[in-house]
């Protein structure tokens, strides 16, 4: 277990699941990062006196400055901020949890890994965007990287007999379907913003919302899951389990499965990245399996959900494609919460980036910040955003 936590995105879902998990068990929060909320994070400040902030938008960092040193806290602005905090050192038995989302997290998980600090993840598109740089650093500063996502955690759970683990044979990752499953191509013509945002078992924010309904989600969880326990895209088979209660599964070279169960509630990910390997008592809600009514299980329709179409192509054809399609669809996403462009549009923009891009097989840190910029200007050729 750890005992110091520097935390990236606090004040989203993942972060204030993240600081009742803090709370419970005691782990001193050093750190904490948020982009907009700074009333969230001033009430964070206050009951979990962190010795350093960073505020990611510099306007509201600005404006914060003074309220900061009332509260005796030193403030960091901006991304370069984010950094900052991640590379803080001084503190034993500390991890880093990373929340932010976006790409904009990807310089941060580098930075934490770099000073030494292991990571718990929860931003995939660092491991989306810039795969090889991450686990590279992994590799030369020996440190965990341990999976925050509820698929991934569970996959790293049922991977934790160290004699079973070189027999893998594969993956299957489970998706809830989103709120859409079933649907045809023409009924997804009608949907609007406020049926994508109702996510049926989970509640998130509102870009992993609409990524769940487009299942770019699920399809990004895909290309994570290939740099996290080194497989091949084709020893990961996405399988639609409506009821999200078993969170993935891993199957053996003797045919055997294994399977990681619990509510759908995101602080038992969350708790076994901080207390690893230790499990302790969680304010979650346990499985009733005397009131669950069904297992079911389905595949998932690529042809008619573009985005996960796109992300398996793109981890297949590897190097900054798997990048390409993700600035798609951060842009393509942003493009539909402002309701420029219609639901289709947004597996339209993904999948077509593809064909739109050459993207190197070996890559830099610049060339993954390039590729992004370049997919995000695709989109918006695409749809005559100026």
């Amino acid at each position: 277990m750890y005992s110091n936590l520097i935390l990236l995105g606090s004040t989203g879902s993942i972060g204030t699941q993240s600081l009742d998990v803090a709370r419970k068990h005691n782990i001193n929060v050093v750190a904490l990062s948020a982009h907009k909320n700074v009333k969230l994070l001033e009430e964070q400040i206050l009951e979990f006196k962190p010795e350093y902030i960073c505020i990611t938008d510099n306007e509201c960092a600005n404006n914060f400055e003074n309220r900061a040193k009332e509260l005796g806290v030193v403030l960091f602005k901006g991304s370069e901020g984010a950094q900052k905090l991640a590379q803080l050192d001084g503190y034993n038995n500390i991890v880093v949890l990373n929340a932010i989302v976006g790409i904009a997290g990807l310089k941060a998980t580098l930075a934490a890994i770099e000073s030494g600090k292991d990571v718990a993840l929860a931003n995939k598109e660092s491991l989306v965007t810039g795969g090889k740089l991450v686990m590279d650093a992994v590799k030369k500063h020996n440190v965990k990287l341990l999976p925050v996502d509820s698929e991934h955690s569970a996959i790293f759970q049922c991977l934790q007999d160290k004699n079973s683990a070189p027999s893998l044979k594969k993956i299957l990752l489970t998706a809830s379907g989103g709120p859409f499953f079933g649907y045809s191509t023409e009924q997804l013509q009608t949907v609007t913003k406020a049926q994508a945002l109702k996510h049926p078992n989970w509640s998130m924010g509102s870009k992993i919302t609409i990524d769940s309904a487009t299942l770019m989600n699920k399809g990004l969880e895909l290309i994570e899951a290939v740099w996290l326990f080194d497989v091949k895209p084709e020893d990961v088979q996405i399988v639609v389990h409506r009821q999200s209660i078993i969170h993935s599964m891993v199957q053996y070279a003797d045919n055997s499965v294994i399977a990681q169960l619990g509510s759908p509630d995101m602080r038992i990910p969350i708790q076994y990245s901080l207390t690893y390997p230790e499990r302790m008592e969680c304010n979650a809600t346990e499985v009733d399996f005397f009131t669950v009514k069904d297992f079911t299980f389905a595949p998932a329709d690529v042809d008619t959900f573009l985005c996960l179409k796109a992300a398996k192509t793109a981890i297949a054809k590897g190097g900054l494609y798997p990048c390409a399609v993700n600035g798609a669809n951060e842009r393509a996403v942003e493009l539909f919460l402002q309701d420029k462009i219609s639901f289709l549009d947004i597996g339209k923009a993904v999948y077509g980036v593809i064909s739109h891009l050459d993207c190197k097989e070996d890559y830099t840190l610049e060339d993954v910040i390039t590729t992004d910029r370049l997919a995000r200007e695709y989109v918006d050729s695409l749809f005559g955003i100026k």
